[in-house]
């Protein structure tokens, strides 16, 4: 499923990276284009610290690889803003990742939050998560994949 769009329109949508370049951006990425990973979860504070409005259903957003190459169109088509212990096992599953259980999606992710490049990028050395932490929860459709 490629995309119509020009190079112009795909340079013209704002970016959408999931996790940092490396070898994470790199799987996350790979389940985008495979079509198993449907959501996403973001930390209220990023979004904030970053100045960046929460997405919006219907907006669509170019995917970069950890080469910040545009290789995907996704299409948002749920936002929800709640405590990170109000996630729910079927949120876990569309994130495609392969957690069966939300401890376990929990705790890799508090693993990721609390690593010192998301330290560093929120600018708060000692940040930390807790069952109140407000988090967004994502849904998107993968609308194309850019031709290369």
């Amino acid at each position: 499923m490629t995309i119509d769009y020009s190079p112009e329109e795909l340079a013209s949508l704002p970016v959408a990276e999931f996790g940092f370049p490396g070898p994470l951006r790199d799987q996350l990425v790979t389940a985008i284009l495979a079509g198993s990973k449907t959501s996403t979860t973001g930390l209220v504070i990023d979004y904030e610290v970053c100045g960046e409005a929460l997405p919006r259903v219907g907006e669509r957003s170019a995917v970069v690889d950890s080469q910040l190459r545009r290789v995907a169109v996704l299409e948002v088509t749920g936002v929800e803003v709640c405590a990170l212990d109000r996630v729910d096992l079927q949120h876990v599953v569309d994130e495609g990742e392969g957690h069966t259980s939300v401890a376990q999606w929990r705790a890799e992710h508090e693993a990721y939050w609390h690593s010192a490049q998301m330290r560093a990028a929120l600018n708060r050395p000692d940040f930390t998560v807790d069952d109140q932490t407000q988090v967004v929860l994502e849904r998107f459709r993968l609308v194309g994949i850019v031709d290369r």
